[in-house]
């Protein structure tokens, strides 16, 4: 037995086969044909391979109780190809850009089997190829060298667990420095590169030879931890709890991990000042150096800008008051009270549910300032929610980042170019849904207003908080010291949509009308999951689009409170996929990390790409699939302006369908019609703030599908998940340093 394990680990050969092939985890299962004729099956993690393509793989032999003998391959080297028909599947396997199938042929066709030898050494004789020119050769020649190197990084990689979706990751943060990069500090990984994780930086460490208690890796679980919590909304922790999640991380036990040295750790990051730490009551809490910086910003910043905004007389006041009157008959005495106080102070926060005026106050607070000669900019966390409110006032609005000019600085990396060295010209700043601006974006927006500048915060509270890291809205409120103003009257127009009455009444407390003869909300009772996510695509597909008419790509809006289960994001997602885009002749697609992509198919950016000005949240649709460039175009309908974006095939871990999506991605988007189930088995996530997100979001007609039970489950749950912020404690302290 050892003799043959000996002989039979290493095996070269032809992948005659492919029987199964995850995208998602990179697991193969396939056959391999060897030169003597024999066909061996093997299971294990590999790139995205064709068949026909030839291989040397080592690995150990394993008997499976129903598919017999296996080979499962710890290591895989591709050979070069010795045929014809090889160098076909190898060229066009997607890899190289701007090599298909039909110009894989012609290279074939006029260099045969000095192909490769052509590319490696003459790779200029690519023009004399029918139909590549100087352009297209550039294009080939640099992607088949990037193809060498990331082959070298899977290779090694592949020896670490690493799968093929994380190394092409690490490839596009280092690119040829990759494998000295991870050689050097394996734990970077976790903090530069988005989608590896701690535990996977640290089954590299832990095989390169670093120590349990190394202290690099001890300050990697802190900082790792502390990311993870900002990704949850904390914007600290305190120390016993990060160091709980430090031992979870580490697995090691409070013996082993004994919280002298944990707290050596920390004592020499916060000597660094990567790191800071603060009582807290009788409690110490422990910063991220970049959300410590911010909340003391903030806090400071919002002071200044609280005392040094210009003040009118009471005359001026008046003439400006009786003017906007005029023009504004229609104002509430709340809407009036806002006005006057935006006049007095220098910043101002305004809340309010839906129906309640806050469009119509941001108009008329344009037109006060207007009056007073002032340069008023409007602007709004996301492209889609400034879309919204530049076609309700009027005036052009700007995402936070485009207003702050955020742009690439060469040596610098991404920034925002406006700072206090470099400050916006405006003398008053409007941001609407103000409730999702979280910590970071908010300092840094103050940090680009000029001295005298006012700043009004326009938004709904009792929505779901920010994405990013703090709960800024509901810390200027809570401070107690800023002048605030809740709108509570609900318009009489307004008052006639079920939408905003069932919305006020979830925020109240109370359960929605269910069974009012009104045409714009709707509850159908399912209990069952399976039965309701099918009600949902019947909803989608047929019943919805001869109701309104509207279309299911661009006016009906799956919204979920939860990612898995039956009537989860993920599911519903293939559903709705399969019955309004389906698979057919001639329809392109393509498939990265288990989803396919076609062209056609409804998909959401989920990370922020400020080369590509997309941001997570933002919704378009596949207008193009170049499998001879390895390129798919997305057009972003939710921008300022409908704009075609270009990913590379290697980019698409960046893109998720977005038939269905969950109500926290919906935040400041408005939708013609939504339908949300709302079941018991989303039990863990139903929350008084996230039904009311949810109904907030449909403009025309809100259907929900599921439980009465479950509803009220979601209506009488007010807990909302608290953040670790003290944005309104500094703000109530004072807080200038």
């Amino acid at each position: 037995m050892d003799l043959e394990g000996i002989l039979l680990d290493r095996f070269e050969g032809t992948l005659e086969k492919i029987r199964y092939y995850s995208e998602e985890s990179s697991y193969l299962v396939g056959s391999l044909r060897c030169p003597d004729g024999r066909v061996i099956t093997l299971i294990g993690n590999f790139p995205p391979m064709r068949e026909g393509e030839s291989l040397v793989v080592k690995g150990e032999w394993q008997v499976h109780s129903r598919y017999g003998k296996q080979l499962a391959v710890d290591q895989w080297e591709r050979l070069v190809p010795a045929t014809i028909a090889g160098l076909k599947g190898y060229l066009s396997s997607g890899l190289i850009k701007g090599i298909g199938p039909v110009t894989a042929d012609k290279i074939v066709g006029q260099f045969g089997l000095d192909t490769l030898q052509v590319l490696e050494h003459d790779p200029q004789r690519l023009q004399d190829v029918e139909g590549i020119g100087a352009k297209k050769a550039a294009s080939i020649i640099q992607s088949y060298s990037q193809y060498k190197d990331v082959q070298n990084v899977l290779v090694f990689l592949q020896g670490y667990g690493v799968g093929v979706g994380q190394a092409m990751r690490l490839y596009r943060r280092y690119g040829p420095e990759t494998i000295n990069q991870v050689k050097e500090n394996p734990y970077r990984m976790a903090e530069d590169v988005f989608g590896i994780g701690f535990k996977t930086a640290d089954n590299i460490a832990r095989k390169l030879g670093l120590p349990d208690d190394a202290p690099e890796r001890i300050q990697a679980a802190i900082t790792y931890s502390l990311s993870k919590a900002a990704e949850q909304g904390h914007v600290y922790l305190p120390r016993e709890e990060l160091f709980g999640k430090v031992i979870e991380l580490t697995g090691a036990d409070e013996n082993s991990l004994q919280a002298g040295f944990f707290i050596s750790q920390l004592e020499q990051m916060i000597k660094t000042k990567r790191l800071f730490c603060e009582e807290r009551g009788e409690d110490k809490v422990v910063y991220y150096a970049p959300f410590y910086q911010a909340e003391k910003g903030a806090a400071r910043l919002i002071a200044r800008l609280s005392k040094l905004a210009r003040q009118y007389s009471a005359l001026e006041i008046a003439g400006v008051l009786g003017a906007v009157k005029d023009d504004y008959s229609h104002l509430t005495e709340e809407q009036l009270q806002v006005i006057e106080h935006a006049l007095h102070n220098g910043v101002l926060v305004v809340t309010g549910g839906p129906g309640t005026g806050k469009t119509t106050t941001i108009k008329a607070l344009l037109s006060t300032f207007q009056l007073t000669r002032q340069k008023v900019v409007l602007a709004a966390p996301t492209g889609r929610a400034a879309k919204r409110v530049t076609e309700a006032t009027g005036k052009e609005a700007y995402t936070i980042h485009r207003f702050l000019e955020y742009s690439y600085t060469e040596g610098e990396g991404f920034r925002f170019q406006r700072n206090e060295e470099n400050p916006v010209d405006a003398g008053v700043v409007i941001i609407d849904e103000a409730s999702m601006v979280d910590l970071m974006l908010m300092y840094n927006l103050l940090k680009a207003l000029p001295a005298g500048c006012r700043l009004v915060m326009v938004g709904d509270v009792d929505q779901l908080p920010s994405v990013g890291a703090g709960n800024v809205l509901k810390d200027l409120i809570n401070a107690g010291n800023i002048t605030c103003f809740r709108l509570n009257h609900i318009f009489r127009q307004a008052r006639e949509s079920m939408i905003i009455v069932n919305a006020h009444r979830v925020n109240q407390g109370e359960m929605p009308y269910l069974n009012v003869k009104k045409k714009d909300f709707f509850f159908m009772h399912e209990e069952d999951p399976e039965e309701a996510a099918r009600l949902v695509v019947e909803l989608c597909q047929q019943r919805l689009p001869n109701y309104g008419p509207f279309d299911p790509l661009l006016d009906i809006q799956v919204l979920t409170p939860m990612r898995k289960t039956a009537a989860g994001v993920e599911r519903l997602n293939v559903l709705l996929q399969e019955a309004l885009n389906p698979r057919k002749q001639g329809r392109i697609e393509t498939s990265a990390r288990g989803t396919t992509f076609r062209l056609g198919d409804k998909v959401m950016q989920i990370r922020n790409n400020y080369t590509k000005e997309v941001f997570n949240g933002d919704i378009g649709l596949i207008t193009a699939i170049d499998t001879e460039e390895s390129e798919l175009v997305v057009t972003f309908r939710d921008l300022l302006q409908p704009r075609p974006v270009a990913y590379d095939f290697s980019e698409l871990d960046e893109l998720v369908l977005s038939y269905a999506v969950s109500v926290h991605k919906s935040q400041g988007s408005e939708y013609p019609v939504i339908v949300m189930p709302v079941l018991t088995q989303h039990y863990m996530l139903l929350q008084r703030n996230l039904l009311y997100t949810g109904i907030t979001r449909a403009r025309k007609l809100a259907v929900l599908v599921g439980s009465k039970k479950a509803l009220a489950i979601a209506v009488k749950n007010n807990k909302a998940e608290e953040r670790y912020s003290f944005l309104d404690g500094r703000l109530r302290a004072g807080e200038v340093d």
